[in-house]
Order: C-alpha cells, then sequence, then structure tokens
C-alpha cells in the first residue's frame, strides 16, 4: 500500500510539474486557504501565523476560509476540484489519511487529487477527561471503563480523524469500550469536555493544555513518544500504560489542487519553509504547543504515505476500514 500511495502522490507532485505555468507574476492577487475546522481549531492557528508570515514574503494576502465538515474532507474536496493556479490551497493534516482510508463516501481521492506542498507543524495529543470522573491516571481511566462497559463517551473533532482513530486504537489496545460522540472540531468538542457532556478526549495540545492548566478538565497523559515541552509533567501513554510503541501526533501541511504549475507550488514551499524557520513564527508556534516542521514536495509526499501504511493497519485492527 505504501508504494502505491508514494507513487499517487509523487504523480500530483510530477503533475504540477508537467504543466506550464499561467502566472510568471505568481502570486499577483490574494489566495484563499481552505481549512476543514472552525475558528480557533488547531488547523486556524497553523494557518493563521504561517499563513501571515508567508502573506509578507510573497506580497499579497493570505485570506483563511473554514469548511467545516466531515472530518476535514468537505474542506479537502472543494480544494481538490479548485482551479490548479495556486490561488486556492489547503492546509491538510494527518485526519485527510485516516478520513480516506475509512470513509466510503468520499468524493474525492486524497492521494491523486491534492498535491503535496509542505508540511507546517506537528502537534501531540493530549489525554484528558472531566473531573467528574474522579480518575487521575491512565491506569485508572482504564480501570473505570472496564467496569462500566460501553457507558463512557469520548468527544472527537469528527469521524474518521486522527484523534478518533487513536482513541478507538487506546481502546483496543486496553481492551475497554467507549461511546464515540462526533463534533465539527475541537472548540465544541472541548467545550462540552468541560460542561461534563461527554467522558473524555483525545485531542490536539494546543486545545487541551490551556484548559487543563484552567482547571477544568483533568490532564492525564500524551500520546507521544517522549513528555512534549508544553507538557512536561504529564506522562506519555507508553510509559502510563506499558504500551512502548504507542506514539501519535497531528501534522497540519499546506496542499494545493494536483496539476498546479511546479514552480508555483515551489514558490509556495519555499515561502512556508523560510517563514517556518522565521524566530518570530516558531516563537508563536511553540507557544502554542506545535512544533515547526517543512521539507520539499517529495519529503512531504513520504510523510503521508507512511502515515497511510500506519493508520490502514490501525483501522483494520479497530474494525474500522471502510468496506
Amino acid at each position: 500500500m505504501q508504494r502505491f500511495v508514494v507513487f499517487c502522490l509523487t504523480l500530483a507532485v510530477m503533475n504540477s510539474a508537467a504543466v506550464p505555468s499561467v502566472h510568471a507574476d505568481f502570486p499577483s492577487q490574494p489566495i484563499r486557504l481552505i481549512i476543514g475546522f472552525p475558528p480557533g481549531s488547531a488547523a486556524d492557528i497553523t494557518a493563521r501565523i504561517v499563513g501571515d508570515a508567508m502573506s509578507k514574503m510573497l506580497g499579497q494576502q493570505i485570506v483563511i476560509e473554514a469548511r467545516t465538515g466531515a472530518g476535514s474532507s468537505l474542506a479537502a474536496e472543494s480544494v481538490a476540484r479548485a482551479q490548479a493556479d495556486g490561488y486556492t490551497l489547503f492546509i491538510g493534516t494527518s485526519s485527510n489519511v485516516t478520513n480516506a482510508l475509512i470513509n466510503p463516501n468520499l468524493r474525492f481521492d486524497f492521494a491523486k487529487d491534492l498535491a503535496p506542498i509542505t508540511p507546517l507543524t506537528g502537534l501531540p495529543l493530549i489525554l484528558a477527561v472531566h473531573p467528574s470522573l474522579g480518575v487521575s491516571s491512565v491506569t485508572e481511566l482504564i480501570a473505570l471503563a472496564k467496569s462500566k462497559p460501553g457507558e463512557l463517551t469520548y468527544a472527537s473533532v469528527g469521524f474518521g480523524t486522527v484523534p478518533h482513530l487513536s482513541t478507538e486504537l487506546f481502546a483496543l489496545r486496553t481492551n475497554i469500550k467507549l461511546v464515540h460522540v462526533p463534533y465539527q472540531g475541537s472548540p465544541p468538542a472541548v467545550t462540552d469536555l468541560i460542561g461534563g457532556r461527554v467522558s473524555m478526549m483525545l485531542a490536539v495540545a494546543s486545545t487541551m493544555m490551556p484548559q487543563v492548566e484552567a482547571g477544568r478538565i483533568k490532564g492525564l497523559a500524551s500520546a507521544s513518544a517522549k513528555r512534549p515541552y508544553i507538557a512536561p509533567n504529564l506522562p506519555t501513554i507508553a510509559e502510563a500504560a506499558g504500551m512502548p510503541d504507542f506514539e501519535i501526533s497531528v501534522w497540519f501541511g499546506l496542499m494545493a489542487p494536483t496539476g498546479t504549475p511546479r514552480d508555483v507550488i515551489d514558490k509556495l514551499a519555499d515561502a512556508a519553509n523560510k517563514a517556518l524557520k522565521s524566530d518570530d513564527v516558531v516563537a508563536k508556534l511553540r507557544v502554542q504547543g506545535f512544533e515547526p516542521l517543512g521539507s520539499t514536495p517529495e519529503e512531504f509526499a513520504q510523510r503521508i504515505a507512511g502515515d497511510t501504511l500506519k493508520w490502514a493497519a490501525a483501522a483494520e485492527a479497530a474494525g474500522l476500514k471502510k468496506k
């Protein structure tokens, strides 16, 4: 599967190179950057911080537009069908990879219809619960869930997203049964977690840690390989639950419709990578818990292919793979 996805994504990049540039002075007008989650979400924060720096470098405004729903797939589809001229871009996430694996109703092919430009940011996931559960550790949460099978609910930022699939994988690995409550983005999901309308949530650190630090929810662990600097006092799930290979993070990356001219792709990648090395951008991202990434389009394609392989196995193990 990985070779097939690499082929598709590389073909998307190559197809971009095959189309001659129609705008030698690109960009000569504002650029729309579409995100699939609401304002205040991790995708929105990434888009605004990096997009603002890119605007200054490119000499044109980058306008952020949110099109929520279907775990970011509606936004992805709208960009996949847009004119391939570089003026409509997309903040893709690792959740688009998982959604493509388990959603049988997608009307576009994520690997074929969108060309990778560069990954922008990475973000660890934080597992938190409502204080009323009365648990203070991952082991206590697992014990409570086992004593009440099918009673604990968990929020996610949408069906098929990485937090959704990650929580299903967590439940599978710990032999517990949870009830999924999907939302259209992290802000409404966290609001209901704070209100006690759902029991728990695994979501990006930029959304969760301010609420944990304020005492509104109880942070239990991170899903990263090592304790992230934004949450140094929380153990990893691998530490807390004795699962050394449990490692998950979320990335957000810049993509364009397949067929976008390669010189346009390269100019956008260059601006994004320069922005991600800027001291100002790095500082703004790290305050929010993000890690700046950046790479070539081909390296980004390899990252997506690796995620596809990992999540295909996880989806199948969790019984979520599309028929």
